[in-house]
């Protein structure tokens, strides 16, 4: 029998070996592209019509936190990955908070001669206040709960068949909306200029979709061993989507 999330019995029964590993992942994950995403934009020397490729380089990290958000829908059910998301939001809020903390606490001497506050604000800057935080913390949020209800909701509607259209048709809907949500209150804000921003958005959604698409053996691989070793295949509730549950 495959579990369901509207048993509680059942539910509160459950011990899993592994959701704690894959939840540390996708945090991990989440944080370091944000990292990124401050610290450099990436050129690669080609374009698309007038648009060049160029992205910042949280793209590169971002799209594995999105595979891991497949894989806690597909083998845990939407209402595990939610409070995962909000764990990966409280992460990335401690995170801002921090390095704003770092940022206005005076700095020693030597430091600021050899280094300099310049140099910290100009690379580490972007994620202790402004733009980028908010614009992290707003297309992570409807980017991740749209990507996992939908793929909630197809995996319902297929029968538990076809993975790799659930992964792929939610990443489409889910990667668009970070990545355009992203760009547009980076660019608003005056993180990213505003002529990079259909370079940025169109590289990050390109690069971000090919990614998951490659990633597709892997995600089986891993979604089927994890249903093995746990013992679950949940069909999530789909009369509990509200993402703002805990």
């Amino acid at each position: 029998m495959q579990p369901n999330e509207t048993n509680p019995t059942e539910q509160a029964s459950l011990r899993f070996k592994y959701l704690d590993l894959v939840m540390v992942a996708f945090t991990v994950i989440l944080i370091l592209s944000n990292f990124a995403s401050s610290a450099k934009i990436i050129n690669w020397g080609v374009s698309i019509g007038k648009i060049p490729l160029a992205f910042d380089a949280g793209t590169v990290f971002f799209p594995f936190a999105y595979i891991f958000g497949d894989i806690l829908t597909e083998v845990y059910g939407y209402s595990r990955a939610r409070r995962v998301i909000w764990i990966g939001f409280a992460a990335l809020l401690f995170t801002f908070l921090m390095f704003w903390l770092i940022r206005v606490l005076p700095g020693e001497t030597y430091w600021l001669e050899t280094v300099g506050q310049e140099a910290f604000d100009s690379v580490l800057g972007g994620i202790s206040f402004g733009g980028i935080v908010l614009a992290s913390v707003v297309g992570y949020l409807i980017g991740s709960f749209s990507n996992s209800i939908i793929m909630a909701v197809m995996k319902r509607l297929s029968h538990g068949k076809h993975l790799w259209m659930r992964t792929i048709g939610s990443t489409l809907v889910g990667e668009f909306l970070d990545s355009a949500i992203f760009i547009a209150i980076a660019s608003l804000t005056g993180v990213f200029p505003w002529d990079l921003f259909w370079s940025l958005t169109l590289t990050n959604y390109i690069f971000k979709v090919a990614i998951e698409m490659l990633s597709t053996p892997l995600t089986y691989l891993v979604t089927n061993r994890l249903k093995k070793a746990e013992g679950i295949d949940v069909y999530s509730d789909l009369t509990d989507l509200n993402p703002l549950s805990f």
